[in-house]
């Protein structure tokens, strides 16, 4: 990977920092909206934003991109639910998934930093030859990605009406604001990730955080600095998204905090590894793509973190 390549790869993630800032990415938020507001705005943009990383996969393959990039399925077994579980429950004790971590860190929530941390070590107690690892791949690529040319004209023409339709009312003179304000709006924001993730997919390749952080878990080591760097510049984008956006308050640090953090991370951290995947992975990646594992732990974690928080509120009941 040249220079260029890398500085583009940079400024992507810290476009997807800011756009996590802005957008409905946090499978936490989506949970509660469900069961508070009784409805469904951020998991249907989470839904819309895998079909965008779709459109970017087919068309990538259509232009003759690596097909080893492409990101493999698992075989379903116990292991995936049990996985699925652990990783909703961790999202439910941080009070936040791996995207919406860096989201509460860009607003000055310093502890959510320690989610990572608890994470990689998470990864590190699955790695123990007690558990080791009972993931199968999937030999044979998606059907998806042997779909006609059809598809991805479909995908690109519906892709095309979603930017071009909520842009409709703008008034020319007022072109650039409108552009900004639906730009950033909730909905288009998780958008945005998912445009910004498939390109830096076919920059660099596996890139995420919690990628990076299982595999240091595996070598033993840390390696990999342009990781390391793509990390951060994903966290200066998610404090730059908060401080735009009107929400940076620092708070201060306190140990009940940092251990649903470290603690909440860990068990997300063991639950990836066992599915495998992260709900970052699973939504992005594996649920378009139509690996039945990844359907299968969402909707799992999805179920996990309903429970759990059906079960606080009961409990924070007065008598």
């Amino acid at each position: 990977m040249n220079v260029f390549h890398f500085l583009l790869a940079l400024g992507l993630a810290a476009l997807m920092g800011f756009a996590v800032q802005r957008g409905a990415t946090c499978t936490v938020a989506a949970v509660d909206e469900v069961l508070t507001k009784r409805r469904a705005h951020r998991l249907l943009a989470m839904l819309e934003a895998s079909i965008w990383v779709l459109g970017g996969l087919l068309l990538a393959q259509a232009m003759g991109g690596d097909a080893n990039l492409m990101p493999a399925g698992y075989v379903v077994s116990g292991w995936t639910i049990v996985g699925a579980m652990l990783l909703g429950l961790g999202a439910a004790v941080t009070g936040a998934c791996v995207f919406g971590a860096i989201a509460r860190f860009g607003n000055g929530e310093w502890t959510y930093i320690l989610t990572p941390v608890g994470f990689y070590l998470g990864c590190l107690v699955v790695r123990l030859p007690v558990i080791g690892a009972m993931a199968q791949r999937v030999q044979e690529p998606s059907v998806v990605l042997a779909a006609p040319v059809g598809v991805l004209l479909l995908i690109a023409g519906w892709m095309f009406w979603r930017v071009l339709w909520p842009l409709r009312l703008v008034r020319p003179t007022e072109l650039w604001s409108g552009i900004h304000s639906k730009l950033w709006a909730p909905h288009a924001a998780t958008l945005v990730i998912g445009v910004a993730f498939v390109g830096l997919l076919y920059l660099v390749g596996p890139w995420t955080y919690t990628e990076m952080l299982a595999d240091w878990s595996s070598r033993g080591v840390m390696t990999d600095a342009s990781r390391l760097l793509l990390f951060a510049a994903l966290l200066l984008g998610a404090v730059w998204g908060g401080w735009t956006a009107q929400r940076f308050r620092p708070v201060a640090v306190s140990w009940a905090a940092c251990a649903r953090c470290l603690g909440g991370g860990a068990l997300m951290g063991m639950g990836s590894l066992l599915i495998p995947g992260g709900n970052d992975g699973l939504i992005l990646t594996g649920m378009p793509l139509l690996w039945p594992h990844a359907w299968l732990a969402f909707a799992t974690m999805f179920a996990t973190i309903a429970v759990f928080l059906k079960l606080r509120s009961f409990l924070q009941r007065p008598l």
